[in-house]
């Protein structure tokens, strides 16, 4: 038997049809009109969805609003609020920075857009179920009673009912009650980025964005020119430095080991994270090992960086603890909840079964130099973490830690292999340290990944060489690193691999 010729299957396909042209007009009035609010280019920023088919940015006092085209059926506004850049020029080249390494930026905002989306789906399904019950609670005879039997009251009262259902959407939709005055009454013309600024020469990929050109625009030229150089030099700077990575040697992992690339001292150097993993991968690594300060000051407009990081090393096991310049809890609870493993009290597993700590600094650091203690001093954390290194079962094999004081006393016990640090900007180590048991341990600090001076990485090239180095492990224990430097004129340096011997595994 046909399916409509069933009452019960006709009753359930007309609710479908029914909920399903109510939902779709929500859904589409609800998502337009949502919004959020996240960090985007050091920035908290307002998110919305639009039907112009614009990346629309509105950037403040400061600079024109701009936008690009989103190719997709749907656009994006954003608002950019607060941010904790000093001066419009720090503000300007931070922009032109983070536009040369778009990507993790990109993909942040796609998908707020898409939980937008789905939320708005979400509660556009539960409201058009609402009339629906109320349809069935009545009853027939009740609606019967209400309505009327005739053919034409039954056409008549639906119609009614749609042009109400009709004219509450267009409502929410043109939102009458929103005061956008400030919007309408200004006259604002898009031209081209080559064509407000005819007197530089526009990268490609920048050709097709579009600034917003009013009478408050004109003194803003400059601080665009700006940006536009600082953000050609960054692209290129990077780019010519990923192209030579290609022709970076660096030694293969044998049969059995593996490899993690150490990074350190970040400071939101965006720009060295794609570099990093490409010689990472030439290296064989599959793994990460993160000794903080990634960022300057550990708050949220910061997210920029930490996105990037997450995006260049998806893929890998991932390890990361909090810097002096992190502090805070926003860094280490936004890499933990995109997988990243961070710093625990007791020992765990690490990247090729080397038994492993790791413990964030207890320091709280700015801009500047100064180190302000927040609970423990680092003596207090280094003996916490030799009294719980050393009544291990297993021997530690490698402890991470920003500062290498903080592994000092677990050294001097004998009571792990290798301590593995950042901090001081500059590599120190591997150097060999005799325990009190008689037993070998290392110490190794990582130099800036960043090219960082003092808390602060970003600009148009390095301000410093910028180091990574990558960490053979075999049967679970360190056993070499090979430190890789990029100068600040473009130039990688491959140091030797130097192996690293640890004393015999048992505690005896």
């Amino acid at each position: 038997m046909a399916w409509w010729r069933d009452p019960r299957l006709r009753t359930g396909a007309g609710y479908f049809v029914a909920w399903l042209l109510v939902a779709m007009p929500l859904f589409v009035v609800l998502f337009l009109n949502s919004s959020t609010v996240i960090p985007v280019a050091s920035h908290d920023a307002t998110v919305s969805p639009t039907m112009d088919r614009w990346v629309t940015v509105h950037t403040g006092p400061y600079l024109p609003d701009i936008r690009v085209p989103s190719d997709s059926f749907i656009g994006v506004d954003l608002t950019l609020g607060k941010t904790e850049a000093a001066t419009p020029e720090a503000m300007v080249e931070r922009y032109a920075f983070i536009a040369s390494q778009p990507d993790a930026q990109v993909e942040h905002v796609r998908e707020v857009i898409g939980e937008l989306a789905l939320g708005a789906a979400g509660q556009a399904a539960l409201l058009a179920v609402l009339p629906l019950v109320l349809w069935a609670l009545v009853g027939r005879r009740r609606r019967h009673e209400l309505l009327g039997a005739t053919f034409l009251r039954r056409v008549l009262t639906a119609g009614s009912a749609g042009v109400v259902a009709l004219g509450l959407v267009v409502v929410i939709a043109v939102r009458p009650w929103a005061d956008d005055t400030a919007i309408q009454n200004r006259s604002v013309d898009w031209q081209s980025l080559p064509d407000f600024l005819p007197e530089l020469t526009i990268p490609p990929e920048a050709r097709k964005v579009e600034v917003a050109v009013s009478a408050t625009t004109k003194g803003s030229r400059r601080l665009l020119m700006s940006a536009v150089d600082t953000y050609d030099r960054s692209k290129n700077f990077y780019a010519d430095a990923l192209e030579a990575a290609d022709e970076v040697v660096v030694r293969q992992p044998e049969e059995g080991e593996t490899v993690a690339v150490i990074v350190s001292d970040r400071h939101d150097n965006i720009g060295m994270d794609r570099v990093i993993r490409a010689v990472a991968d030439k290296g064989g690594a599959t793994a990460v090992l993160d000794a903080g300060d990634d960022t300057s000051t550990g708050e949220a407009w910061e997210a920029f960086s930490l996105d990037s990081l997450n995006r260049e090393f998806a893929g890998y096991d991932r390890y990361a603890v909090q810097g002096n310049h992190d502090h805070g809890s926003f860094v280490g609870t936004y890499l933990e909840n995109r997988g990243w493993h961070t710093a625990k009290q007791d020992a765990f597993e690490g990247p090729g079964g080397m038994r492993m700590m790791a413990r964030n600094d207890p320091r709280s650091s700015g801009l500047g130099t100064w180190r302000d203690a927040v609970g423990q001093t680092i003596e207090e954390v280094s003996t916490d973490i030799a009294d719980v290194a050393c009544a291990e079962e297993e021997r530690v094999n490698l402890l991470l830690v920003h500062d290498s004081d903080m592994g000092t006393d677990a050294l001097a016990r004998g009571c792990v292999d290798l301590v593995v640090s950042g901090h001081v900007h500059v590599q120190v180590g591997p150097d060999p340290v005799t325990g009190a048991n008689s037993r070998v341990g290392y110490t190794y600090t990582n130099g800036t990944s960043g090219g960082a001076a003092y808390a602060v990485a970003v600009g148009s090239k390095l301000r410093r060489p910028a180091q990574f180095t990558l960490l053979t492990i075999s049967g679970g224990r360190p056993v070499g690193l090979q430190p890789i430097t990029l100068q600040t004129n473009g130039v990688f340096v491959v140091d030797p691999w130097v192996p690293v011997t640890p004393t015999t595994r048992d505690r005896t």
